[in-house]
C-alpha cells in the first residue's frame, strides 16, 4: 500500500470519528440517521453475500433481522419474567444478558435461520427463488405477530420493551458522556458501536471475497453447472452463503433492538427486504464500495426528503401527504439511477462478463 493510500485511509477514518461530533450541534437527529445507515449498511453487506457473491436472489432477508432483534430482546427484557412462572422463580429480573454473549448467539441463530431456509431451495433458481424466500420472510413476520397466543413469547402486535440497553466495560451508552469537558450524547456513543461492528463485517467480507469460498460463489453465479463441473460443491457452499449472510442480520437485529428499546413486527416488514435488496443492486452487485454507498444513500435520503417534501407539499396546497411526495422522490431517483448506471453506482470491476471483455 502506497503512503498516498495510507493518507487517504487516515482522512476518512478521521472523518468518520469526527463526523457525529459534528452532527450533535445540528441536534441529535442527525446522528440517529448515521446510526440506522450504520445498521442498513451491516445489512447490506450481509445480503450481499448471498445476492453479490453467491447470486442467490433473496427477497425474505429481513427475517434474519427479525430473528436477531426478538433474541436480544427476549434476553434482555423481563418479559419472560413477567410471563412464565416457572422462568421468574429462576431469573425474577429476566435474563439482562451481556452484550458480549449476545453478539455471537445472534449470527449463530440466525445462521441457522439461513441454512434451515437454504435447505429447502437449493433447487430453485430466479423468481422462484425470489418468490419462496419473500414468503419466508414474511412466515416470520407472521409468527411474531402472532405469537402471544396461546403462550405469549413475542407479546404479539404489542411488541416487547424495557429492553436493555448495551453496556460495554461498565459504560452505558444510553447515558450522556462527558469526557474532558466535552459532552458526548446515546446516540453518539451507539454510532461508534455500530462503526466498529461495520468496519469488522467489512474486513470479514473483504477476506471472504479473496477467498476459495469467495471465488467459489462467484462460480456459482456466474454458472452453476459450470461450477459443479468443475468440482464445486454447490449445495455447501449454496447453504454457506445463505448462513453466512443470515448471521450479518442477526447482529444488525441485535443491535437494531438495544439502539431502540423496543421491537414489534412492524418494523420488519417486506418493504425493509426490498429497501435492502435496492442497496446492493443500487450501489453495486458483489463490490463492497458500492454496497456501502447504496446503503447510505438509501437509509438517510428519506430523512434528507423530509426537507424537501414538506415544502412542495404546501405548494401544493397541502392537497398531497408529505410521506406519499417523499416516497415518490425516492422511486424517481432510484429509477433515474438505475437508467443512467445499470450496473449501479459503483459496479465491481470484475462483475458479470467484464472479465471476458478483458481477455
Amino acid at each position: 500500500m502506497t503512503s498516498k493510500k495510507i493518507l487517504h485511509w487516515l482522512a476518512g477514518g478521521l472523518v468518520l470519528l469526527i463526523l457525529p461530533l459534528v452532527l450533535q450541534y445540528f441536534g441529535n437527529a442527525w446522528v440517529r440517521i448515521a446510526d440506522l445507515a450504520l445498521l442498513y449498511v451491516l445489512l447490506a453487506l450481509g445480503l450481499n453475500i448471498v445476492v453479490g457473491y453467491a447470486g442467490l436472489l433473496d427477497l425474505g432477508y429481513v427475517a434474519f433481522y427479525a430473528v436477531g432483534a426478538y433474541m436480544f430482546a427476549l434476553m434482555a427484557s423481563p418479559h419472560l419474567a413477567e410471563t412464565f412462572e416457572g422462568f421468574a422463580s429462576i431469573f425474577p429480573n429476566g435474563l439482562h444478558t451481556s452484550i458480549w454473549l449476545v453478539i455471537p448467539l445472534a449470527a449463530l441463530l440466525a445462521a441457522i435461520a439461513g441454512v434451515l431456509l437454504g435447505i429447502p431451495v437449493l433447487r430453485l433458481r430466479g423468481d422462484y427463488l425470489a418468490i419462496v424466500t419473500l414468503g419466508f420472510g414474511e412466515i416470520i413476520r407472521i409468527f411474531m405477530l402472532n405469537l402471544d397466543q396461546p403462550v405469549n413469547i413475542t407479546n404479539g402486535p404489542k411488541g416487547i420493551g424495557q429492553i436493555d440497553s448495551v453496556r460495554i466495560l461498565g459504560l452505558d451508552l444510553a447515558r450522556r458522556q462527558e469526557i474532558l469537558g466535552f459532552e458526548i450524547s446515546s446516540v453518539t456513543l451507539y454510532y461508534y458501536l455500530f462503526l466498529v461492528l461495520v468496519l469488522v463485517s467489512i474486513v470479514i467480507c473483504a477476506r471472504l471475497q479473496d477467498s476459495r469460498i469467495g471465488r467459489a460463489w462467484m462460480a456459482i453465479r456466474e454458472d452453476e453447472t459450470a461450477a459443479k463441473a468443475m468440482g464445486i460443491n454447490v449445495r455447501n457452499m449454496k447453504l454457506l452463503a445463505f448462513g453466512m449472510g443470515a448471521s450479518f442480520g442477526g447482529v444488525a437485529g441485535a443491535m437494531f433492538a438495544a439502539f431502540q428499546g423496543f421491537v414489534s413486527p412492524e418494523s420488519f416488514s417486506l418493504m425493509e427486504s426490498i429497501m435492502i435488496v435496492a442497496m446492493v443492486v443500487l450501489g453495486g452487485l458483489g463490490h463492497l464500495p458500492g454496497v456501502i454507498l447504496g446503503a447510505v444513500l438509501l437509509s438517510a435520503l428519506p430523512e434528507v426528503l423530509r426537507f424537501v417534501a414538506g415544502p412542495l407539499q404546501q405548494m401544493t396546497g397541502g392537497r398531497l401527504d408529505a410521506s406519499i411526495l417523499r416516497q415518490l422522490l425516492i422511486a424517481l431517483a432510484m429509477i433515474v439511477i438505475m437508467l443512467m448506471r445499470p450496473r449501479g453506482l459503483w459496479p465491481s470491476p470484475e462483475h458479470g462478463k467484464s472479465l471476458a471483455r478483458r481477455s
